[in-house]
Order: C-alpha cells, then sequence, then structure tokens
C-alpha cells in the first residue's frame, strides 16, 4: 500500500472516529447529569471516557508485552463501561431531559450503574497515568542477531588458523619442544580433567601425532612397485599420488621420475645370453697329455 493510500485511510478512520464520539457524548453527558454532574463536569465527562479509549488504543500500539496487554485490557474495560452507559440512556428516555433521574427502576440495578458512572473518571486518572508512565519509559527491544557456530572447520574461517603450504618431500624433523613447553603439556589439570574438550576449527601442532616423513627415494620405490603393471596413459599425477598416498606436487614429481625411467628403459638395446664356447679337439689333447705326465 502506498503513502497516499495509508494516508485516506487514517484520513477516514479519523472522520469516523469523530462522529462516533459526537454520538457518544449526549449520552454520556447526559448520563453525568443524571449522577450529579453539573454542567462543565457534563460536558468533559466523555472526554473522560472516549478520551481514555482512544489513548489506550495508542499505548496498545506503542507498547510490547504484558504492557500492550494492560493497555488491551483498559481499552476493552472502558469500551465495555461506554457500552453500557449509551445503552441505558437509550432505555431511560427522562435522561434526555436532563436533570438528576433514576437509571433504572430496580434499586440494585440502578446503584450499580450508579457507581460505574461515578467510578469511571477516577478509573481514568489512575490508568491513564499508568499508561502514559509505560509509554514514556517503554524501549524498544535491541535486535539480537544469535550466531551458533558448532563444530566450525578452518575453511569456513575467514583466516586459517594453522596455514601450512605444501607437504615437501624434503621436510626435515620437527625440533625439539623445549624444556617448558613440555613440561607445560605433560602436566595434567583438573580442570581439563573434569571438562570436556570442544571441539575447535583446528588442533594445535603440538597435539598433533607424529607422521614419519618419506623421502623422495621410498616414495619413488613404492611408486615403481604400485605402478609395474600400469600402461602409459594411466601414469597420471592423480593415481600415483592416491596409490602412495602423498601430495599432489609429489604425485607429479613421481610421475616425471617413472615416466623418465620407462622412456631410457625403451631407448636401452636389449641384452642376449651368449652360450659357451664348445672344447675344441686341441683343447682335449693338451688335457689328455698334462694328465699323464701327471700319472708319470
Amino acid at each position: 500500500m502506498n503513502r497516499r493510500a495509508k494516508f485516506w485511510m487514517v484520513a477516514a478512520l479519523l472522520v469516523v472516529v469523530a462522529m462516533a464520539f459526537r454520538v457518544s457524548w449526549n449520552a454520556l453527558k447526559d448520563v453525568a447529569h443524571a449522577v450529579g454532574a453539573d454542567w462543565l463536569a457534563a460536558d468533559l465527562y466523555p472526554l473522560v471516557v472516549d478520551g481514555l479509549m482512544a489513548l489506550a488504543l495508542v499505548a496498545a500500539l506503542v507498547l510490547t508485552g504484558r504492557d500492550r496487554r494492560f493497555a488491551l485490557w483498559v481499552l476493552g474495560g472502558y469500551t465495555v463501561a461506554s457500552l453500557v452507559l449509551n445503552y441505558v440512556h437509550g432505555l431511560v428516555p427522562a435522561l434526555h431531559d436532563g436533570g438528576r433521574v433514576r437509571l433504572a427502576d430496580w434499586p440494585p440495578a440502578h446503584y450499580a450503574l450508579v457507581l460505574l458512572a461515578s467510578c469511571l473518571p477516577v478509573g481514568s486518572i489512575f490508568f491513564g497515568s499508568d499508561l502514559v508512565a509505560k509509554v514514556l519509559h517503554h524501549q524498544p527491544e535491541p535486535e539480537q542477531n544469535i550466531q551458533v557456530v558448532t563444530n566450525r572447520s578452518v575453511s569456513e574461517l575467514a583466516v586459517s588458523a594453522d596455514p601450512e603450504p605444501f607437504e615437501s618431500v624434503y621436510e626435515s624433523a620437527d625440533p625439539e619442544p623445549t624444556p617448558v613447553a613440555a613440561a607445560a603439556e605433560a602436566k595434567p589439570t583438573a580442570t581439563r580433567a573434569s571438562r570436556p574438550r570442544r571441539a575447535t576449527g583446528s588442533v594445535p601442532p603440538s597435539a598433533r601425532a607424529k607422521v614419519p616423513t618419506r623421502t623422495l627415494d621410498q616414495l619413488l620405490t613404492e611408486a615403481r612397485s604400485a605402478t609395474v603393471d600400469w600402461s602409459d596413459a594411466e601414469l597420471t599425477a592423480d593415481r600415483i599420488r592416491e596409490a602412495v598416498r602423498t601430495s599432489s606436487a609429489n604425485g607429479r614429481l613421481l610421475r616425471e621420475a617413472l615416466k623418465a625411467e620407462r622412456v631410457e628403459s625403451a631407448d636401452r638395446p636389449a641384452l642376449h645370453a651368449v652360450p659357451d664356447p664348445a672344447p675344441t679337439a686341441t683343447t682335449d689333447s693338451a688335457d689328455a697329455a698334462e694328465g699323464e705326465e701327471k700319472a708319470s
């Protein structure tokens, strides 16, 4: 709905309220005369009842929670009271002439109506002051943006908590911890033992398991045995990396090394076995003569 439509809607509502207030004005004024109010008090009496209804409506639109329910109760109560007095004004024709008259023929009903008409001004003072105080001290609730972070991974963080480069096959061994750090890690505390650890984004380096670092020669030996039956088309960095469980950089290095070995073995000429030479007759005769000499 645009602003122009809202404006005309509010204007129409004000016109309807003003006409309804004028209709109720006459009835409430005559009732005030009937319970003993003078002419000035009778003229102001409709403002006490219907005016508090308007105030309670505005308070109900501003307040929240229990205060809003209180404003709605006040609005409903004064609406019912105004409706009852207007109904009595329609039933008793003597009220139209003004002056002090009975509001009902039955005494209990008359006393109850007089009590109701007399209590409305006092109630307007009490409830109106309370509503105004609640509206003045009302503070709108701030918007609460609650973000529940559970088991955040390192990829969800704006900056990695433990940035590390690609694993290198020439990586040196981890340095030995200092005596102070070793004592701090080895010393258990009662707080840590009694309270479970919460899930964090990354594991500190001191708590990580020590994984043995394989050299390039060891990785190349494992790659040779794993790819012995592979064709040249199957010899890719990803398959090698998955076979020997290493990094992508190592997989590329191993692929180049294996391809180079295969090219070198393909260019090398094949070797054939050479049979032993057959014994000749001269050799046999010489061996026989040598045997005779030893025998003699």
